[in-house]
């Protein structure tokens, strides 16, 4: 006997789902990282990848470029002798930093449940 669909209680999102909107900035590997670090401040492409144990030259290039083309980071190039880039967060950028502490928060409390279980 096959079970019955139920209806989802919650109510439709209008248009393109916003939750999709924000999961298309912040799914990509790294990108949550690039996105932290930048909250601190403006910072130069070695700074990050000093910040960033892990990540290569060539991935830190790549979400670097796609966030900014979406608008998340701008790039500034410095008149300096030789010439040096910085990177920081946009407005945009900035509204993301609160999802993503929360998502750490989350991720603190998990952790410390699982220490806790492991000792129990």
């Amino acid at each position: 006997m096959a079970l019955k669909i139920t209806r989802n209680k919650a109510a439709p999102l209008p248009g393109r789902c916003p939750l999709s909107e924000c999961m298309k900035l912040l799914g990509g590997a790294w990108t949550p990282n690039v996105i932290w670090y930048l909250s601190g401040g403006a910072r130069r492409f070695n700074e990050l990848r000093v910040d960033i144990p892990g990540i290569s030259a060539k991935m830190l290039t790549t979400r670097l470029r796609e966030l900014e083309h979406k608008g998340v980071v701008q790039r500034e190039v410095r008149p300096t002798s030789p010439p040096s880039v910085e990177y920081s967060l946009t407005d945009l950028g900035q509204d993301l930093v609160p999802a993503i502490l929360a998502i750490v928060d989350v991720g603190h409390r998990l952790k410390n449940r699982d220490q806790c279980s492991a000792t129990s």
